[in-house]
């Protein structure tokens, strides 16, 4: 066997190794109570922020602990412990989605992506002066 050949075949497994871990770690959309079903996976969880509840963000204690409480789309609310510091804006977000996993009742999210309020108020540029 050539050495090209043998070169391929290796550039091969190699490449269907990447795909099949690639696969197994991607997460999925889920509520609250479907994530706490499974505890060893990582989920996307997609909610709004209670604003009736209080976040607990001390930078002088621990600048990469931000707590919450959000409720998903099916309801559910759930305390929210996310280990990086509070985002810019994070009261006005309109829709969170959190990514990490459900521990001990509490979702440990190791991300976070947040839906601000548009700029535009009726397709027109609100005034910034």
């Amino acid at each position: 066997m050539k050495k090209i050949h043998i070169l391929g075949i290796i550039i091969i497994a190699v490449a269907i190794g990447a795909i099949f871990t690639t696969l197994n770690n991607t997460s999925t959309y889920a509520s609250f109570s479907e994530a706490a079903k499974e505890p060893d996976s990582e989920f996307h969880v997609v909610g709004k922020l209670n604003k009736d509840s209080t976040s607990v963000y001390e930078p002088k204690v621990d600048a990469n602990l931000f707590s919450f409480y959000m409720v998903d789309n099916k309801g559910t609310q759930c305390k929210v412990v996310l280990h990086k510091n509070k985002p810019q804006d994070f009261e006005r977000s309109e829709q969170i989605v959190l990514i990490g996993k459900m521990t001990e009742n509490k979702f440990q999210a190791s991300d976070i992506l947040m839906k601000c309020p548009s700029k535009y108020n009726d397709g027109k540029p609100t005034a910034s002066n």
